[in-house]
């Protein structure tokens, strides 16, 4: 058996009770490092933590694992029942969806533990989930790749008056191209895009394209370390929010469309202090 079990966008307390009783009975614990982080990244201690309240070893499954060597995975799914454990929902990234679809062609049987993630997790923000477009992603540049696909993604969600959910880079042990034109892998340092980079880009293709898709005084909403206790949360414009520090890691960007009364509401409590709403606050607001 195959569990795929969300933990939730903070710590490892956001485990649900029937995704830790699925890891306990579990003889092998692997978790997924690549396409999100909880709050203490992949340090020792934050391992260790996570062990010590699921009582196994956590083995971590990075990108060239999940993509390269995951048969090994299904392998011992065939005899044993293994956990694979994905920060948010199960179902954030199609690398997951992937991994069903290939256990099933072996006959192996899966099980979801949903939990939150950040594709619901954002309406604490004040937009409705119901009034979001398409989401995008947004990569890193680099001197030589320039991408702007999602350009015309956000340019039809604003013209039918839609939110875009901007999901930002993650790079964990990348290999550097040098490298790999030398058949060895040597892997660049984590880096995680911040929503200032994502601006800065969005800013920069917009000035390319010329289209008028979004520009300085759109209105954007910034969140870092969604679902945290630390978590911060900024509306103003991408002017406004270029000048924002949002901290440590992870981020998103939300830009906003069509807002109504209650949205702008809402939004307003974020507007230009930086200051987490925290979910006692949530509730009360």
């Amino acid at each position: 058996m195959l569990y795929l079990i969300g933990l939730g966008l903070g710590d490892e307390k956001d485990i649900t009770l029937r995704g830790l009783e699925a890891v306990k009975k579990c003889e092998k614990v692997y978790m997924e490092a690549y396409t999100s982080l909880l709050s203490f990244g992949l340090s020792t201690d934050g391992l260790s933590t996570l062990e010590k309240l699921y009582g196994k070893p956590i083995t971590i499954a990075d990108r060239e694992m999940v993509e390269e060597k995951v048969d090994s995975v299904l392998s011992e799914a065939t005899s044993f029942d293994v956990a694979f454990l994905v920060v948010g929902d199960p179902f954030g990234a199609t690398t997951h969806t992937d991994l069903v679809v290939r256990a099933k062609e072996l006959g192996v049987e899966v099980k979801v533990v949903h939990n939150a993630s950040v594709m619901n997790a954002v309406g604490i923000c004040g937009l409705q989930l119901y009034r979001y477009g398409e989401t995008i992603s947004i990569p890193f540049f680099t001197d030589t790749w320039k991408p702007d696909s999602f350009y015309e993604k956000i340019k039809r969600n604003r013209e039918l008056g839609l939110h875009t959910l901007c999901l930002l880079d993650i790079k964990v042990k990348e290999p550097t191209w040098e490298s790999l034109c030398r058949g060895k892998k040597l892997y660049e340092p984590p880096r995680f895009m911040t929503i200032n980079t994502a601006i800065e880009q969005l800013l920069e293709i917009e000035q390319n394209r010329g289209e008028s898709a979004y520009n300085e005084d759109t209105n954007c909403v910034g969140l870092a370390r969604l679902g945290s206790e630390d978590q911060k949360i900024v509306a103003g414009s991408m002017r406004q929010l270029l000048a924002v520090d949002f901290g440590a890691p992870l981020h998103c960007l939300v830009i906003v469309g069509t807002t109504h009364p209650l949205e702008e509401e809402m939004l307003s409590v974020f507007k230009l202090k930086g200051e987490s709403l925290d979910h006692k606050d949530h509730r009360t607001a």
